[in-house]
Formats: structure tokens, sequence, C-alpha cells
């Protein structure tokens, strides 16, 4: 019998996350306790704001339901694993629409994972091999976490940084924000030894240490991270500007693009329009509209126009028979 009431009360809640109708003798059983308790306890869960659902009967039973608000999540040992080893898996090679809220997560369940998870996590990861696509580099997931709780915390972040060229530096920064791109993760930052912005490649970065030290944040010097990214980024390469017009409306368009194009202008008829600039080679910027799962139509440069045309025609021949 589990005698500390907020011990009885977890392990009640965990029980009920389990996605099945628990009756409430069962529950009793389980925990221990009376039905009288397990009425008890599923009140002060409802007053922690779980939405417990009870149903009618000889031997009423007990369901976890969505809510307005997802509350606190009870995992095993298990589930913890599991879940951490896939943000990891993810995370380390910025997987489209893996994004910031991805690598939050990753932060917060690996900072309060026992140590004993934390070996198993690292331990399973060692020995798999994840299939992943596109020419983005992996990067080692204990780094982006390093550097998201900096960012959240707001604390100065020192790194070694290996250049295009090879050269390798000491950085000291202030970290304003990861942005991922869908095929490599990039920290805008501000660096204190050149006293300027700058924006670096995470999968170039090595040793990331908070220093603890705190700052108040600077204006940064775009609209967005992500706008200042894409600047900085294309500053230095050749790139285009595209026009596509989406057979959606702009709201439904919009959850499915990097931030990084930017936002889509709405049009009558439901329908929505980007005008872009971007450094993606013709063809890798063809499958990525392909694979948004609208229709649409391009209308610049006609070399992108080109590129969509003999993606569609290939795909077609692939379905002959």
């Amino acid at each position: 019998m589990t005698t500390d009431t907020p011990a009885r009360l977890l392990q009640l809640l965990s029980l009920l996350q389990t996605p099945r109708e628990w009756p409430g003798g069962e529950l009793a059983e389980r925990l221990g306790v009376s039905r009288r308790t397990v009425r008890r306890d599923i009140d002060r869960l409802r007053e922690l704001g779980y939405p417990v659902q009870a149903t009618m009967g000889s031997d009423g039973g007990y369901r976890l339901v969505a809510g307005k608000a997802m509350p606190p999540l009870v995992l095993d040992d298990e589930e913890a694993v599991a879940i951490a080893v896939g943000l990891r898996a993810g995370a380390g090679h910025a997987i489209e629409g893996m994004d910031e809220a991805s690598v939050r997560a990753l932060t917060k369940l690996e900072q309060v994972l026992p140590a004993r998870l934390r070996h198993r996590v690292s331990t399973l990861q060692a020995a798999t091999t994840p299939l992943t696509s596109g020419d983005g580099a992996s990067v080692a997931p204990e780094t982006l976490t390093v550097m998201a709780s900096a960012v959240a915390g707001r604390e100065r972040l020192r790194f070694a940084y290996r250049a295009g060229d090879g050269t390798g530096t000491r950085r000291v920064t202030e970290p304003y924000r990861l942005v991922s791109t869908g095929w490599r993760w990039y920290l805008v930052a501000y660096d204190l030894d050149r006293a300027d912005w700058r924006t670096f490649r995470v999968d170039r970065v090595s040793e990331p240490f908070a220093t603890g030290a705190r700052f108040a944040p600077r204006e940064l010097p775009a609209g967005s991270a992500a706008e200042y990214l894409r600047r900085s980024v294309y500053q230095y390469q050749e790139t285009y500007t595209f026009s596509v017009t989406f057979a959606e409306p702009a709201e439904s368009v919009a959850g499915r693009l990097p931030a990084w194009l930017g936002a889509p202008e709405p049009l009558d008829g439901g329908r929505c329009r980007l005008r872009a600039t971007t450094g993606d080679h013709v063809e890798r910027l063809a499958v990525r509209l392909a694979t948004l799962g609208c229709d649409f139509t391009v209308h610049e440069p006609p070399e992108l126009v080109t590129s969509v045309r003999e993606l569609g025609a290939r795909l077609t021949r692939a379905t002959d028979t």
C-alpha cells in the first residue's frame, strides 16, 4: 500500500496515461487503497488540471482524456529512453520540421533524466546508425542541447569553431537563437571578440561550454533570426529569386515551409503566392515544393520551371507499366 499521497498520485497518473479505461476496483487493487481513496485522488488530479473522465456503472471506470492544455507527462524508464533517442536522432541531422521546439524538448528531457538513463540513451544511440537523406552534416545532440540551454538561459557561450577553409578559432558569444534550414543547424549569436553579429554552422562547432555569465539580449539587426540567417548565408553565394502560387490558403502553406523562406502572400480564391530568394539548387527546391502536399504553379525562374517539369515527367515514367 502506498501511504505517501504525492507518490500515490504519481503512480495513479502513470496508470491513467496508458490509453485505456481503468475500472475503479482495479485501480484500488493496483494502488493498495480503497475505492473511496481512488475517488479522492481522482478529484485531486482534476484540481491539478488533469482531465480525468469517469464512466457510470457497477464498477465505474476512469480514463485520461484530451484537455485544453497538455498536463505534465509521467514516463517510465523505457518511454523516456525511447523519446530521448528519437529526439537526438532527429535533432542531430536537422531533419525538416525538427525546429527549435524539438531541441527545447530534448534539452528539458535530458536535464531531468537520471544518470543511469542518460547512459542508456548515449549507449543506444552510439550502437545505431540512422538512415538520413540530404547532404546536411550531422550534429552531436549534446552540442545542440548545450547551445539551446545557453540561448534559453541567456548565458554566454564559448566554443571552438572551424571555418570553411579549415581555420580553427575560439569564440565567446552571446547566443541569440538556433535556426534549422532543414539541411543544417545554424547559431545566430553576437561575437564578443569581433563586436558584431555572426552566424555559425553548428556542425563546425566543438567543445561548446555555457560560461554561466548572464547577458542582456541585444537588438538583432533584422526582423528575426531566420531573416538574419538568410541575409548572412546568401551574402556570399549565388542566389536567385523564385515565385510560386499555391492552390491553398496562406496559413495552410506557411506551416509547411521553412521559416527562412518567408511567409506566402494571400491571394483571392483561397490561394497564396510565395516570392523569395534562395541559394538552393533548383533541383532541390523542386523536390521541396513537390513534397509540400498541395498543388502549385511555378512562375520563375525558367530553370526552376524546367526542373519541376522534368521531375514530374520522371515521376510519371516511374509509375508507367
